[in-house]
């Protein structure tokens, strides 16, 4: 998700504004990739994508794919960059002498409530409300040093994935065949009266709610220390050494291999500890992901300057995504769920990336915010600063 404020690069003078374009670029291509796992969810919220009794090859190898390239991938992303947010928010109200921790528990106190209405009213895959909790703990330790944010940052993320390895074990989730009793009794939920999703939606809530305090809060919250730290280090403004990103490329086809082959075993119990192993093999091909585009842009706003457009209206973006993705799979086309291999999916996720990317293009020709942004910025300010004026968030835009 987008940072709480506007990239900026590392600069001495705490009232100018330059946009860190390879954070821009790197959260644009974060955005557009969250849509080729979430796809899977809107039509059928319960079960995502159902398999069939007899697997075909293409599903199989698009699953393979996703595995090493896709899965968990960008919301890794999303969780540094926030955090890189965090850090960025923080140190620009401290050099303006205001309430640091007050003015960014504003901005989070007002995107727990973008994510609930998001969860229970649209689609209850949210991350805003996560991440927003997970904010809140971050924003405790962002004074502390580089090495010691690291390792709390570990801890932050290990645990929590072990306690959601063993509750795997004990709750394992048995696969449901694409056209059994089961899938259509559960899709007729997603596709029956709004009132109907609404209020299943709310339950699932309360349960995300749940686990987000025992699990994912804290998860969400390392990583985005995590992207404290490497923004401190620089690693946003010159990658990695050839030697860490080696070991970032060992570690992830060694944790995707074993991801994909728990994913493809008969048992439950194992297919269940997938959940857990592809968060592992998600961090170290999201700092792969961090590089590449951190070499490419190189900080040049001409490019990748669609990924850039795109990466300054994720907050908007994200929101459009659910709204399109559950009037397609819901209403405007509810029988592609029960049509639809994993290939096409991909096919129907590339094509909104290209509307979006165009989308961005044509509404930053003629606005410096996207609505959404703009709306969240405007109610986190004080009352008194509501009636000044804009002009530093008009230049840092």
């Amino acid at each position: 998700m987008e940072p709480l404020t506007n990239s900026v690069s590392n600069n001495p003078n705490p009232n100018t504004f330059t946009r860190n374009a390879n954070i821009d670029a790197i959260r644009g291509l974060a955005l557009l990739g969250i849509l080729f796992m979430n796809i899977y969810f809107f039509g059928n919220s319960f079960l995502g994508y159902a398999n069939h009794e007899m697997i075909p090859l293409h599903d199989t190898l698009t699953l393979l794919f996703s595995n090493v390239f896709l899965e968990g991938r960008f919301i890794s992303l999303f969780s540094m960059l926030f955090g890189v947010g965090l850090a960025i928010q923080y140190d620009r109200f401290a050099n303006r002498s205001d309430n640091p921790y007050k003015s960014v528990k504003s901005r989070l106190k007002w995107l727990l409530l973008f994510g609930a209405i998001h969860a229970i009213f649209i689609w209850y895959g949210d991350i805003l409300f996560t991440y927003a909790l997970g904010g809140f703990v971050a924003l405790c330790y962002l004074k502390l040093d580089n090495a010691k944010l690291i390792k709390k940052s570990l801890w932050f993320i290990i645990v929590p994935l072990l306690i959601f390895a063993v509750i795997s074990l004990f709750v394992p989730e048995e696969p449901v065949i694409r056209g059994s009793p089961q899938f259509k009794e559960e899709l007729l939920i997603w596709t029956g009266a709004y009132s109907e999703q609404v209020m299943m939606q709310l339950i699932i809530f309360t349960a995300m709610v749940f686990t987000a305090v025992l699990v994912t809060m804290w998860m969400s919250a390392g990583l985005m220390m995590l992207g404290v730290a490497l923004y401190r280090k620089g690693t946003f403004e010159n990658g990695f050494s050839n030697k860490a990103l080696l070991q970032f490329a060992f570690a992830t086809l060694l944790l995707s291999t074993v991801d994909s082959l728990l994913t493809l075993a008969d048992k439950p119990m194992l297919t269940s500890l997938s959940a857990t192993v592809v968060i592992f093999s998600a961090i170290p091909m999201a700092l792969i992901y961090i590089h590449l585009l951190v070499k490419i842009c190189q900080n040049r706003a001409t490019v990748l300057a669609p990924l850039q457009k795109v990466g300054r209206l994720t907050f908007s973006l994200y929101i459009l995504q659910s709204v399109c993705g559950v009037l397609l799979f819901r209403y405007i086309a509810p029988t592609l769920t029960m049509t639809l291999d994993r290939p096409d999916y991909m096919l129907i996720a590339i094509g909104f990336s290209i509307f979006q990317v165009i989308l961005a293009s044509v509404y930053l020709r003629y606005f410096n915010q996207g609505p959404l942004e703009t709306l969240w910025r405007w109610l986190a300010k004080p009352k008194a600063s509501k009636l000044e004026s804009n002009t530093i968030d008009e230049a840092a835009a």
